[in-house]
């Protein structure tokens, strides 16, 4: 065996260390690898969609309109989950509403995170009028409610998948320019970013080489939660009738469409609801494994907890009297 391959063998062995050493920190944490689990599911349920989902989300059936989940003594198992007011099924529009659900997450969380990481490791390095250019827009635009502004963009420009993608974006950036922004002020005057800069290295290898692979961490623990946050808000648009519009099938447009109907057909609201209720408990869970992993000083916390509950369960050992 060459000295290359060698190499290349050691590096393999210890991504997949790693690989397991992570595997087995999630299976420890039982609330983290039930959230992996469940988010697993979704993912599956997501692309599988048009395999797995019993009808199309929009076929409709007048004759079988509001008909209960098939459990009800009025059911059918032809529809396990029941119909909506137009005969659809309510069980194939929650499957398909997982895909819009997890597009416009990933979609919002890569273009927000792209742009306001850009911005936060301008502002943190460059500093002076240029940070404090990036900071006051910041601050301007976390002045204003959210929701308000994207309600009013979204009613000149017109709702869609695209432009409800946009407006989540421009409402999401500033969180992560805030938080990249403190992590390289934070780690600015460190030895191997001042080492980098006396080798002649220029700005933008110091920042992407040397100074975003240690914001790494923070980062993904931030995406994750806001994967959450965008799930909320597409369902809100969509609920409000600003957002997924017709014919597509949306969480936040099924319950929008089931309110009328809610004392009458409780099963249009409750199941998306549901779907909607577990995707961000799942997320969170996640989220919280993540950040425990990731964050030294809650790992200590953590083990020291451990060691405390090991103490108090351990039965206590008493001495024999000495005679």
């Amino acid at each position: 065996m060459s000295a290359e391959q060698g190499v290349i063998g050691s590096g393999v062995e210890r991504r997949t260390g790693k690989l397991k050493s992570l595997f087995l920190e999630l299976w420890r944490d039982k609330a983290g690898f039930i959230g992996m689990a469940m988010i697993a599911a979704l993912l599956f349920m997501a692309l599988a969609a048009p395999l797995i989902a019993p009808h199309s989300p929009t076929a409709q059936d007048l004759r079988a309109r509001l008909k209960p989940p098939a459990w009800d003594e009025n059911g059918s198992w032809n529809h396990i989950l029941g119909t909506d007011n137009l005969g659809r099924d309510v069980l194939s529009r929650v499957i398909h509403g997982s895909r819009v659900s997890l597009m416009v997450g990933a979609s919002v969380v890569l273009i927000a995170g792209a742009f306001g990481t850009v911005l936060g490791l301008l502002a943190g390095y460059r500093g002076g009028r240029t940070d404090n250019v990036i900071m006051r827009w910041i601050d301007t635009q976390v002045a204003f409610p959210g929701l308000l502004i994207a309600l009013i963009i979204l009613a000149v420009i017109g709702p869609s998948m695209f432009t409800v993608i946009l407006v989540l974006s421009f409402n999401g950036w500033m969180v992560y320019g805030r938080m990249t922004r403190g992590a390289v002020l934070s780690v600015r005057q460190t030895a191997y970013v001042e080492a980098a800069e006396v080798v002649g290295c220029s700005g933008t290898r110091v920042v992407f080489r040397h100074i975003l692979p240690n914001l790494t961490s923070p980062l993904l623990t931030l995406a994750i939660l806001e994967f959450a946050r965008i799930v909320l808000a597409e369902a809100a648009l969509s609920f409000l009738g600003m957002g997924i519009q017709p014919p597509a099938t949306s969480w936040g447009l099924d319950v929008a469409s089931g309110k009328n109907y809610l004392f009458r057909a409780w099963w249009l609201v409750t199941f998306p609801g549901i779907a909607i209720s577990l995707t961000v408990l799942a997320i969170n869970l996640v989220a919280s494994w993540m950040r425990l992993v990731s964050d030294p000083q809650e790992r200590e916390k953590q083990f020291a907890r451990q060691m405390r509950a090991r103490r108090r369960r351990a039965p206590a050992v008493q001495e024999a009297p000495v005679s």
